[in-house]
């Protein structure tokens, strides 16, 4: 089961290519990336002749579920003296498979669900019974998993980073949310809080660094580390001793001249922040915990911003992530490509804004002003009854856009946001998101999804093509 985990860390998923695949799109990120493979992402024009990046994660998708397979056709037959340790085991697998199959049916929309590691040729199947197997094993994962591992026993007792029962309960309720099944989503997401685990922290930074790992906020996130296994980077096959166990979506996202800068913030983002002061008349805290730009007293890996950029005008009036960077000053850059930051892949925070969503989608859009105000709460925003009290259910769809833009913005959320909500087929909606991000200029319907890898579509008889491509 530690290899099923092992497809997360790789080039394809986490190290570098999923982040990339989830964020191109969306009004919150830009790429002007010299590598085509990644700038076309954003722009919604990814190659069928080329599969880099998008094939990369197709690949590895694939490869945790066939790893997860092979755990769920085979831990059955063994007899273990400890079964709860048992179904431990297989509720992993089962949370694993359903969590790569929900990347897959998520972009890639029409996708073969194989079921067992015996088989070499696995049937197209629709959205629809992508979704269903997605629900499956979720539910079956959240069935079977503990809710931490503090009180087991067994060779898992007290590791972190293992899925638990609030990670499956949480991905079951954003399963049933993006098929629009609001009644279960909340269920699931009301298990998730009366589990009673998970919290708020006070500081929203530490969501993002490697002090504050696995903390109180934290549903599920992929473990980095600089200290774990070997310098070699991870970029997919078959594991080797001298593999590390570190992330190169820092370098990817990095501030010019202490990375690679495909990856850059919008200015629609940069200007949304400042869309609502503080209860002190602040700029929201969240602005410059996701943002790095010209600011008095900015600093980055040791730099002062405006010292630093002073002879490149350029760089001094841009926009750079500081999500998930190294920037604090411990390291003097991010070329050596070993990131040890967690990805956070499910936050509490997350949870609690999905839980609105649903309430405001079954009418209870009063009850919904709490959940977010939560969250609201730390960015010390003023209380949204007060300053916008009695909203319609439709007007309180817009204020939940607005909240997960700024509180999950390059956390890979925010384009899934735009496809589950039908904007890109609204036309009034699809000409203000070109008013946002320039790249929505050239989206085309069907370009929401990635297109099948024509490796698949060679080595898998039958397989159709996504329209569009």
């Amino acid at each position: 089961v530690n290899s099923v985990y092992g497809s997360l860390l790789t080039h394809g998923t986490y190290m570098r290519s999923t982040p990339i695949m989830l964020d191109g799109k969306a009004d919150d990120s830009r790429s002007n990336s010299p590598w085509a493979a990644m700038a076309n992402i954003g722009r919604f024009n990814s190659s069928i002749a080329d599969a880099a990046i998008y094939g990369w994660g197709f690949e590895t998708y694939y490869q945790g579920v066939y790893r997860a397979n092979q755990v769920l056709d085979n831990v059955p037959n063994i007899t273990f003296e400890d079964e709860a340790y048992k179904n431990r085991i297989l509720g992993q697998a089962y949370f694993l498979r359903g969590l790569y199959l929900f990347h897959a049916v998520n972009m890639f929309k029409n996708v073969p669900l194989p079921l067992s590691s015996d088989d070499v040729y696995h049937v197209q199947k629709t959205q629809e019974e992508g979704w269903a197997q997605v629900i499956s094993d979720l539910q079956m994962a959240a069935d079977m998993l503990p809710a931490s591992y503090d009180a087991v026993s067994g060779a898992d007792a007290n590791q972190k980073g293992r899925a638990t029962k609030g990670a499956a309960l949480a991905y079951l309720g954003k399963a049933y949310l993006f098929n629009q099944d609001y009644a279960n989503a909340k269920t699931a997401f009301e298990a998730v809080m009366n589990l009673n685990v998970y919290s708020l922290v006070a500081n929203y930074r530490d969501n993002f660094t490697t002090a504050n790992e696995n903390n109180s906020e934290s549903i599920f996130e992929v473990q980095f580390s600089r200290d774990a296994g070997g310098v070699a980077l991870g970029w997919g096959g078959a594991p080797a001793s001298n593999w590390g166990k570190t992330s190169a979506r820092a370098i990817t996202y990095a501030p010019r001249a202490f990375g690679w800068t495909d990856m850059q913030p919008t200015w629609t983002l940069f200007n949304e922040f400042q869309q609502e002061a503080t209860v002190d008349g602040e700029v929201d805290p969240r602005l410059d915990a996701t943002i790095i730009y010209n600011k008095p007293g900015m600093m980055l890996y040791g730099h002062d911003f405006a010292t630093f950029y002073a002879n490149s005008p350029a760089d001094l009036n841009d926009l750079f992530w500081r999500k998930y960077q190294n920037a604090d000053g411990d390291f003097p850059d991010e070329f050596d490509w070993r990131s040890g930051i967690n990805e956070r892949l499910m936050r509490y925070a997350d949870v609690l804004l999905m839980y609105a969503e649903c309430l405001n989608e079954l009418g209870q859009t009063t009850q919904a002003y709490t959940y977010i105000q939560q969250v609201r709460d730390r960015a010390n925003l003023p209380d949204l009854a007060t300053v916008n009290p009695g909203m319609s259910q439709a007007q309180m769809r817009e204020q939940i856009g607005h909240e997960r833009f700024l509180e999950f913005a390059s956390e890979g959320h925010r384009f899934d946001d735009i496809r589950r909500w039908g904007w890109l087929q609204d036309a009034s909606k699809l000409a203000w998101l070109k008013t946002r991000d320039s790249e929505f200029n050239t989206y085309a319907p069907g370009r929401e999804y990635f297109p099948i890898p024509q490796l698949e579509m060679d080595n898998n008889p039958g397989t159709v093509q996504n329209s569009g491509y």
